[in-house]
């Protein structure tokens, strides 16, 4: 078969489980082809190499067995750039890119002539971070995780990305290991309440590590925990801004309120006009 007919296949076995059956086939393809997206559809037409097409059908197994598909090739793209992954955080997703457009936005209001220090909480793969650090030349960015794991996978993703700014890892619960002042806190903590958490896709449920999806009963136990800590580890004028659940916003506004009662509080809508992030400026 040629490549075109590939995808095609691969699109088949993948649509019962699979939301975009299409682009899997396509990654899992180019990822063992070694091609990028140009030089795929350049060469739809010539015939699949016999000693890829075993590869590319024990792929299309693991995807069909509901392993996800950034995991299988190790890569996933976020804010147009490439970061490694691996199941020791859970997958940088689309809707994160929020938080990341709220904390430029902070950043160029601020103060854009300063060094403004930056704690991304519960890092993960680092994406937040190292974003940041390749877009924000004025930025201080620590980054910090309970999981030894997930550091050392940010670590890489930073050593990747030669652009990035220096970034301190840090290993600790929250704000532990952090000393105060900060201009700006971030994360990215777990929302998903225990009893949704337990019905997600297997491709979420059995591969992504629960400690990062999982948020407690109402979602907002870590949440919680950090709005309650986070008020004397902030500068003047300084901000916290936190990825949140779709039905999570007045909730976590009330909680922000309690632990910020004289700030502005704000929760931004992502593109589907869901609650997505919760916005504090003190």
């Amino acid at each position: 078969m040629n490549l075109w007919e590939a995808l095609q296949e691969g699109k088949r076995l993948l649509s019962p489980v699979s939301d975009e059956p299409g682009v899997d086939a396509e990654l899992l393809l180019r990822h063992v082809l070694h091609f990028d997206r140009g030089q795929l559809y350049r060469r739809l037409t010539e015939p699949l190499d016999s000693q890829f097409e075993e590869p590319y059908r024990s792929l299309l197994g693991r995807r069909a067995a509901h392993e996800p598909t950034p995991y299988i090739i190790g890569r996933k793209e976020f804010f147009a750039l490439d970061f490694e992954v691996t199941p020791a955080a859970i997958i940088a997703r689309p809707e994160t890119e929020a938080l990341v457009e709220e904390a430029i936005a902070f950043v160029r209001d601020h103060q854009a002539d300063q060094v403004v220090a930056i704690a991304d909480i519960g890092t993960g793969c680092g994406a937040i971070a190292v974003t940041l650090a390749c877009l924000l030349p004025s930025a201080q960015l620590i980054a910090i995780d309970a999981s030894g794991e997930a550091l050392t996978l940010a670590r890489r993703n930073a050593v990747n990305h030669p652009s990035a700014q220096p970034i301190r890892f840090l290993q600790g619960d929250l704000l532990e290991p952090i000393d105060p002042p900060l201009d700006l806190i971030l994360a990215n903590l777990p929302y998903i309440p225990t009893a949704q958490w337990e019905q997600l896709p297997p491709e979420i449920r059995e591969h992504e590590p629960r400690q990062g999806l999982d948020g407690g009963p109402d979602g907002l136990r870590q949440i919680a925990r950090l709005l309650a800590l986070a008020p004397p580890y902030l500068a003047e004028g300084g901000g916290v801004i936190l990825e949140v659940g779709d039905e999570q916003g007045s909730a976590a506004t009330t909680l922000a309120l309690e632990a910020f009662p004289d700030s502005q509080v704000r929760i931004e809508k992502d593109l589907a006009g869901l609650d997505r992030v919760l916005v504090i400026r003190t």
